[in-house]
């Protein structure tokens, strides 16, 4: 940990960060993890682990020996992790530089983790996302980079899916320690992942809320094609889309995978809550 800390901070320039803005982990918390609900897999590890030591993922899964995200960690970490067990790899999230109620990267998931602020000493970041090769890096002491991703959405070239700067967080995350609050998206009031979440030893809180009526999809057919759009069909529920709609096709493992992504990219989109 200390190995890649240095590394990035010899990276990064700029001034300070402000401790008020929040790390956020976004997730999709109806998604299984080795066979199990992954809130209830979370409440039994007690932290909040990489990839590389659950085997799942909201974007791509490449977290192995030889993968990207093991090349991307190494090229970013300066090799800090290269022969490290999996369970002490970094986490990654986002600073919530924008202030969105549902969390700094929507794209990987409807719910966030927000973490206290103690956290940001030991986070490192990037921009753009470390998939894009980014050249530009940072640590809470020096950071240039909410400067660049604002310039970047002034030109409009950040959407609700984009335009997020990637966070790292080294060292384990705890529940009761690191976590200031889980927040879930409405249309999980009620289902198993409302109680799962009441098993972590951190406080539960709820956003606006992602929605998106039919009709806006099939207005935007070509932002992910078409499939998307058949499969918004299939699963709409009076005429709307909501995550745990979702989340249900994707545990019933009778849609395609990428089908499903491109369809919560949509509801991202097109169904995010107004307002930061």
């Amino acid at each position: 940990m200390r190995r890649a800390l240095r590394h990035v901070a010899g990276l990064a320039v700029g001034g300070p960060l402000d401790p008020a803005l929040p790390l956020t982990l976004n997730f999709h918390p109806d998604r299984l993890a080795g066979g199990l609900p992954i809130l209830r897999r979370m409440a039994e590890d007690g932290v909040y682990l990489s990839q590389f030591a659950t085997g799942t993922s909201n974007g791509g899964l490449t977290a192995r020996p030889g993968g990207d995200r093991w090349r991307w960690e190494s090229r970013i970490f300066g090799a800090a992790y290269d022969s490290a067990p999996a369970r002490v790899r970094p986490v990654y999230g986002a600073l919530n530089h924008r202030l969105r109620a549902v969390g700094a990267a929507p794209r990987f998931g409807s719910a966030h983790f927000r973490l206290v602020p103690e956290v940001l000493a030991r986070s490192t970041f990037c921009y753009p996302d470390s998939s894009a090769g980014p050249t530009a890096f940072g640590v809470a002491a020096r950071c240039d980079l909410v400067a660049r991703a604002s310039a970047d959405a002034l030109a409009g070239h950040a959407s609700a899916l984009d335009g997020y700067v990637e966070a790292h967080v080294h060292g384990p995350v705890e529940w009761g320690r690191d976590v200031a609050a889980l927040v879930l998206d409405p249309s999980h009031r009620g289902t198993p992942v409302a109680e799962a979440a009441a098993a972590l030893r951190c406080p539960v809180e709820w956003h606006p809320g992602f929605r998106l009526a039919l009709e806006v999809l099939e207005e935007n057919a070509e932002f992910r094609g078409p499939a998307a759009v058949a499969l918004g069909r299939r699963l709409a529920e009076d005429g709307m889309l909501d995550p745990r709609m979702i989340g249900d096709a994707a545990r019933s493992g009778a849609h395609d995978a990428q089908e499903l992504k491109w369809l919560w990219h949509c509801l991202v989109h097109f169904g995010s809550p107004a307002g930061p």
